[in-house]
């Protein structure tokens, strides 16, 4: 038995099952037990298979990077292993299937562009080659129809025979099949990176919904079918959609305003027992939450856990005893844990051991000798490396291991989120930057940071060092940037895991010149916008690329058809773009000048570094200059008044001391020393919001009249002293008269 099979098996110990607890729909108990650890595991890659009679307990099947497909169940509190496959190639997803109208028992897995299937017992009855250019990252499996996504691309087989092909304009990250009497056939919803769900009918799209973010799952409410579908979104909201003939309507929406991690899988089970699905959800930060439903069918939190590491699946059912029901969750390096409804005995103490049923003093005992046995077995294992290092013949081999990172933008506060996961204890990371960026407190992050001096004046030098020392235990770390507009480089992050001999992963991520643009659907044509326009001999592929080093969230493939027109939201000011081209022609549009300004600059030189010579024109509207300082002034303001807030604190603290009450000062005043930690928590969570705003205006004021061919730099000191004196109507005649 190796280490980790040692943590299950301690873990099962303390948690001896006992008769059942009565459980109310208001009120939920769930006692965590870790049953299993496999290898480490991608999205959706866990199923309970259907059990044999109600309430009794189920089959688990998971798979794993390794390759390695692993079904167990559990007997005297242990878990026995059904069936398991040798290793081979990174399974992505699993799903279960079966002939209509039987029990969905035969295991379906997916690795690269082949489909292989298991009956229940192990005995492989399927192999099946897709012939995909890309791997497959998506499949879904209905009677005998395989659906099956790879990055930009969906097929649909029926008995291994092609039916139907679609080509996405962004990448699929889900699949789910909507059926009903309503509906003629079964049909298909993508969930796509670009905030789209696209409904498809045979090989063409029927039509597409927008959703709050990217969409990361999907799962029908109904497990039997119907058409009511839930999504999770990349950034952790939570929605439900009713799928029409020609449209969609939304039943409600779970916006993120706690900040929660994204949603990676979503199940639905009746755990509270009240007659009604629960919604189980499972977020990359490692939180599982139950949702039940209320009167008016919106869905109220009911019980809420966080692991340590993302959840890659979460499945509802009866794993553990019979009768009592579980969310069951693997997680990113392979527990397969239950939080389970039967109630857990107390764990006895050292001097308790006399009280212990016999068979619990036997599993300690066994328990006891297998740890010495690995200890002695570690001790040996350390030896013989010592030995064989040090013969001068000895190559010593890089430990090898996973990282799980993900680098998104936060619509709500205009920063990125950088979460990487590995799968064994982080030792530390280093972040290295060579553009301009803010660290920004996260209160997940308990590692310890310390920055080193940098030298950005020279040629290729840094703006960020910076080193985080973690915790024994750590395999998680959470960090939140903002970047500036204009500026654009790469972000290092150097990775250290507790291995030996000792090794580091590099990861890099672009920050791109209009870094806090986001996707969007649609724009507010009343706006002033100003125009830049390209034409020069350069192919519709060509541009494509030169806009997706401009901007985030831009497909990697050229979309289909001769023009393309993508949409883009600042989420820190609210200002919009319009990017349309085609071959040999480009136009912009924004309500921010210094937005074309930026991507004329970056277009111009990415264009002269392929020796491509461009035309450039400008159409410059005036009025969205004010347009644009209008729109800076709430922040601005909220900012200036923060900042003096925070200025006053100290010196009311020191006259409420002195004073022995706060009585005597006028209700403003008080107000800031009775939210005074609130004050400076928040101001420290923005370092250098203010000199960024007053960036922007600056950078606002250079760009207008830089497209006059005047140069105003000499004035930039008048205009930081009307700044230092804000008031929106100054700023703006001093924008009018310069």
């Amino acid at each position: 038995m190796n280490g980790s099979s040692l943590r299950s098996s301690l873990s099962r110990v303390s948690s001896t099952r006992c008769g059942p607890a009565p459980l109310t729909t208001m009120e939920l108990h769930l006692n965590r037990v870790d049953y299993m650890q496999v290898g480490v595991t991608s999205q959706k890659t866990m199923r309970l298979l259907p059990a044999l009679g109600k309430k009794t307990t189920q089959k688990v099947a998971v798979a794993d990077q390794d390759g390695v497909v692993t079904c167990f169940g559990m007997k005297k509190g242990e878990p026995v292993p059904v069936f398991k496959t040798l290793p081979g190639q990174k399974v992505s997803r699993l799903d279960l299937g079966g002939a209509l109208g039987t029990p969905q028992e035969k295991i379906f897995v997916c690795s690269g562009s082949e489909v292989r299937g298991f009956t229940k017992k192990g005995k492989q009855f399927l192999t099946f080659e897709a012939n995909l250019t890309e791997s497959i990252n998506a499949m879904r499996v209905s009677g005998a129809d395989l659906f099956v996504c790879a990055s930009y691309i969906y097929n649909h087989y029926c008995d291994c025979k092609d039916q139907d092909y679609f080509l996405s304009g962004d990448k699929i990250n889900d699949i789910t099949c909507v059926t009903s009497p309503h509906l003629e056939r079964t049909v298909p919803v993508l969930a796509c990176q670009d905030r789209l769900l696209r409904v498809l009918q045979g090989s063409e799209l029927l039509y597409d919904v927008e959703v709050p973010g990217p969409p990361s799952v999907l799962q029908l409410y109904n497990k039997d079918g119907g058409e009511d579908v839930l999504y999770g979104t990349a950034d952790g909201k939570v929605g439900l959609l009713k799928m029409g003939e020609s449209s969609a309507s939304a039943q409600w929406e779970m916006d993120n305003e706690q900040k929660k991690g994204g949603v990676l899988c979503i199940d639905t089970y009746d755990i509270t027992g009240d007659g009604v699905a629960d919604l189980l959800i499972g977020r990359d930060d490692g939180g599982v939450e139950v949702y039940g439903f209320d009167d008016s069918g919106e869905p109220a939190l009911r019980y809420e856990h966080v692991l340590s590491e993302s959840v890659t699946s979460i499945q509802g059912g009866c794993v553990g005893k019979d009768s009592y029901d579980e969310v069951i969750t693997a997680t990113y390096t392979g527990w397969v844990t239950g939080l389970t409804t039967e109630p857990q005995k107390a764990e006895a103490g050292p001097g308790d051991e006399l009280r212990m049923s016999k068979e619990t003093q036997t599993k300690v005992a066994a328990l006891r000798l297998e740890l010495e046995q690995l200890q002695g077995q570690v001790l040996q294992g350390r030896e013989r490396y010592q030995q064989t290092a040090q013969s001068p013949s000895a190559v010593s081999a890089v430990p090898v291991f996973s990282i799980n990172d993900k680098f998104t933008l936060c619509q709500d506060d205009a920063s990125y989120s950088l979460t990487l996961e590995v799968q064994t204890a982080i030792d530390n990371l280093l972040l290295q930057s060579d553009v301009p960026i803010d660290l920004l407190d996260v209160d997940k992050n308990s590692a310890v940071v310390s920055f080193s001096e940098c030298d950005s004046e020279q040629p290729n030098g840094n703006f960020l060092l910076a080193t985080y020392r973690c915790q024994a235990n750590t395999t998680r770390l959470e960090l939140k940037v903002r970047s500036i507009e204009g500026q654009y480089g790469t972000l290092r992050a150097y990775v250290t895991p507790r291995l030996q001999p000792k090794t580091c992963q590099l990861r890099q991520y672009p920050i791109k010149p209009l870094s806090l643009h986001q996707r969007t659907h649609s724009l507010q044509q009343e706006r002033p916008m100003s125009r830049l326009s390209l034409s020069g001999q350069f192919s519709l592929a060509e541009i494509h690329s030169w806009v997706g080093f401009c901007l985030p969230e831009v497909p990697e493939k050229t979309p289909a058809g001769d023009t393309v027109t993508l949409h883009f939201t600042n989420t820190f000011l609210g200002t919009q773009l319009e990017a349309t081209y085609c071959k040999g022609e480009g136009q912009f549009r924004s309500d921010n000048i210094s937005t074309i300004s930026i991507l004329s600059d970056v277009l111009s030189k990415e264009a002269t570094q392929r020796k491509i010579n461009l035309s450039v024109s400008y159409d410059i509207n005036d009025e969205s200059v004010s347009h644009t300082l209008r729109m800076i002034h709430p922040k601005l303001e909220y900012q200036l008044m923060l900042a003096k807030k925070v200025q006053l604190i100290d010196a009311l603290k020191e006259l409420q001391v002195h004073e022995g009450t706060a009585d005597f000062l006028i209700p403003e005043y008080r107000s800031i020393l009775d939210d005074s930690q609130h004050l400076l928590d928040e101001y420290k969570k923005q370092p250098a919001h203010l000199e960024r705003l007053y960036g922007m205006i600056t950078d606002l004021f250079i760009d207008k009249f830089k497209f006059k061919g005047q140069n105003v730099k000499t004035k930039v000191s008048a205009l930081l002293e009307i700044l230092d004196n804000y008031d929106l109507n100054s700023l703006l005649d001093f924008f009018s008269e310069a």
